[in-house]
């Protein structure tokens, strides 16, 4: 009867484990029925896909990030902020971008690895001299590289989200507050999701660029291109307002800037997820048509580039 009663008492605490499990397990399903479709639809586009995403978990580059991201996420809610009992928007502000930068890191070096050095290996011209297209080639590889990426988010986050239900009744008893509901922690958790979700299409983004220019050039420069976009994207937003009223090519090579570069910047909305501000589904899903297109493009510009790539 005791045991009944205070399992009764922690069920309460179980629900936001729960959710994060359920999360997990939803995610996990999503990802084997792509792979599952990718096998019965493309199977030449899955097996090249699927053994870039066995190459790049065998990397010692893969574990050494979930390494670190596992020791910072667990690390984070007992830093001590002096923010006055407002710690946990830190710790959601700096998981989310700590979480992206590992996962754009990872995409990144995977493409150079992936790509250039086996264009220089002459590995690539061995896949091609079997009955697999360039585009099978490029197309695999970049989804070769999005599983690793996907299975990072998928534990990062699930740790993420675990130390956010923990942080907000941490904060509560350092404080000498009233604790918080299980309820409460769960509403924390959901409000960082959608952060999870734009960071996840950020990486995409940075990706599919990075394995156009590992097309051409090798790991050195495209870790340097990338890096570049990477501030540019960010900064194009604040480039354009800034070169309002100023002179003619001023604004001319902003808007350029803007019409080239991805704008990284709608993907960066951190601050105000992590201060608890609701984000609506339709920015989420206009975000994720950008994300489509934009890697859509960038995989053309691939295949262009690649198609009349002398591998030999």
């Amino acid at each position: 009867m005791e045991n009944m009663l205070l399992f009764g008492a922690m069920s309460p605490w179980l629900k936001p484990l729960w959710l994060v499990a359920s999360g997990v397990i939803g995610a996990v399903a999503t990802l084997l029925v792509v792979m599952l479709l990718l096998r019965l639809l493309l199977p030449k586009l899955a097996a090249v896909a699927g053994a870039t995403a066995k190459e790049a978990l065998s990397q010692p580059l893969f574990w050494v990030l979930m390494a670190i991201g596992v020791f910072a996420l667990v690390l984070f809610p007992f830093i001590p902020y002096n923010t006055f009992g407002q710690d946990v928007i830190m710790v959601k502000d700096e998981g989310l971008t700590l979480i992206m930068i590992l996962a754009v890191v990872l995409a990144l070096w995977t493409a150079s690895v992936s790509i250039a050095d086996e264009i220089e290996g002459k590995t690539a011209l061995t896949v091609l001299s079997k009955p697999i297209g360039r585009w099978h080639f490029i197309l695999g590889k970049f989804l070769g590289i999005i599983m690793p990426v996907a299975i990072m988010f998928i534990v990062l986050g699930a740790i993420f989200l675990s130390t956010i239900s923990y942080k907000v009744k941490y904060d509560a008893r350092e404080t000498s507050n009233p604790e918080p509901t299980a309820e409460q922690c769960e509403r924390e958790m959901v409000k960082i999701v959608p952060g999870l979700a734009l960071a996840f299409m950020e990486a995409v983004v940075l990706g599919s660029i990075s394995v156009a220019i590992s097309t051409r050039l090798a790991m050195l420069p495209n870790l340097i291109i990338c890096g570049t976009i990477y501030v540019l994207g960010h900064m194009v937003p604040t480039l354009v307002k800034s070169a309002v009223g100023q002179l003619e090519y001023v604004p001319f090579v902003a808007n350029l800037l803007a019409a080239v570069l991805p704008m990284l910047e709608h993907f960066n909305i951190y601050s105000a997820i992590a201060t608890g501000k609701e984000i609506s589904w339709s920015y989420l899903g206009w975000a994720g048509l950008y994300c489509f297109l934009y890697s859509a493009a960038a995989m053309l510009v691939a295949l262009l580039l690649f198609e009349d790539r002398d591998l030999a």
